[in-house]
């Protein structure tokens, strides 16, 4: 189905896509959201919903709704070395309302922002439609090509945003490449039953060169371990019995339900892990956000929280000269240099974490003692809020103004 013409399009209905979608048509801004998929159903996608989107729904008018959807609040992030149990993140430490992180499924997040963009005339969300390429003239993009049912259509825009993550048609078609910062680890995702009788909570398990995380949801345990990167080959060569049996090891009290839990690899997804980021977010008439902009690593779970931060910033910064057709490239330019220094810094935060940490201790070069700073956290729990703010809230967390309110 041919849409011809609209103010902003955007390519990708995650969060980033949703968000800014729905900031935009607030603020009277016609706009186009076009998704792939004809759902959101869709397993290990970013769940972790930290006290900065919690916030930022508050100031939207949004927070009591919001709460109401069904959810996991996690209040402190555990690490259980062989020495016994380590407070890593302290979240009743943050300072504000939410003192807690919350595990909510993605699918749930997507509709309630959707729900929220459809009361808004000058909203469309138009799925089953793959985005493909950009359109220019004179240098400058024009609007974007997508495919459906129908055939390859084209929709012009006043401004064209690639929000359709780390493998971005969008971004690729309009010649933009990231610095690829690289990494040395993959991570499995798999779900595991979870029982009344479990210890709950968000827990890192760390014991000879094993790192695994089970995370606490509504009705079963979201868990992932680490492997050296293109490590899932040998892992499978070894049999999947073996793989229970790490799992088992790590975790006992798990053990009677993964045969169960994990009947074939068909259970196991693999998260190829990379870190990168775009040298410029924009070109004339198009801009870049969220994985599209910056792909983030799993750890410290801030992925679709930055995400978000990018889509509040460029809605600050667009909404008015979209509205007045007053758009120039310098306003793209302000979205990039109000998000580039503190998703850089998270970026450096994450490298540093798994090249100094997790990848020589997933190599095998990892002693199963408990490392200092887990050792000196347990001696002086203050120091359990630098991780806990850097994680819920932020380097650098956005606020709408008025005219997004």
């Amino acid at each position: 189905m041919a849409l011809g013409h609209t103010t902003c399009a955007i390519a990708g209905a995650g969060p980033a896509g949703l968000m800014l979608g729905m900031l935009l048509a607030r603020a009277g801004v016609d706009t186009v959201v076009l998704e792939k998929h004809g759902d959101f159903l869709r397993d290990f996608r970013g769940d972790t919903v930290h006290a900065s989107t919690h916030q930022l729904m508050v100031e939207l008018g949004l927070g009591d709704k919001f709460r109401k959807l069904a959810h996991q609040r996690i209040h402190c992030l555990q690490v259980v070395t062989d020495d016994g149990p380590h407070t890593l993140a302290d979240f009743r430490r943050l300072p504000g309302k939410f003192k807690y992180i919350t595990f909510l499924p993605q699918w749930d997040f997507l509709n309630f922002l959707l729900e929220e963009a459809n009361r808004f005339p000058n909203f469309r969300l138009v799925q089953n439609a793959e985005v493909t390429g950009v359109t220019t003239a004179g240098g400058r993009v024009n609007g974007l090509r997508y495919t459906d049912a129908d055939g390859e259509h084209e929709l012009r825009a006043e401004l064209t945003v690639a929000a359709d993550g780390r493998r971005s048609a969008l971004r690729q078609s309009a010649g933009m490449r990231p610095q690829v910062f690289g990494s040395g680890m993959d991570i499995l995702w798999f779900k595991l039953t979870k029982e009344d009788s479990d210890p709950g909570g968000m827990v890192g398990r760390l014991s000879d060169g094993q790192l695994f995380v089970r995370i606490e949801r509504l009705g079963h345990w979201q868990a992932a371990i680490a492997i050296r990167k293109g490590g899932y080959e040998e892992l499978r060569a070894k049999g999947l019995e073996a793989f229970r049996a790490t799992l088992a090891e790590l975790t006992p009290f798990l053990a009677g339900r993964l045969e169960d839990d994990l009947r074939s690899w068909d259970d196991v997804k693999t998260l190829d892990v990379q870190i990168d980021r775009l040298r410029r977010w924009w070109r004339p008439g198009m801009l870049c956000l969220g994985d599209a902009a910056h792909t983030m690593s799993p750890i410290m779970g801030v992925g679709i929280n930055l995400a978000l931060q990018d889509a509040v910033a460029a809605a600050n910064v667009l909404a008015e000269p979209l509205r007045d057709g007053a758009l120039n490239d310098e306003h793209l330019a302000q979205v990039q240099k109000r998000r580039e220094t503190a998703t850089a810094i998270t970026q450096r935060i994450q490298r540093f974490l798994q090249s100094r940490f997790l990848e020589p201790w997933i190599r095998g070069e990892g002693k199963s003692t408990t490392p200092v700073v887990l050792r000196l956290m347990k001696r002086l729990p203050p120091l359990q809020a630098g991780p806990a703010r850097a994680m819920a809230i932020g380097l650098r967390p956005e606020h709408p103004i008025d005219l997004l309110r």
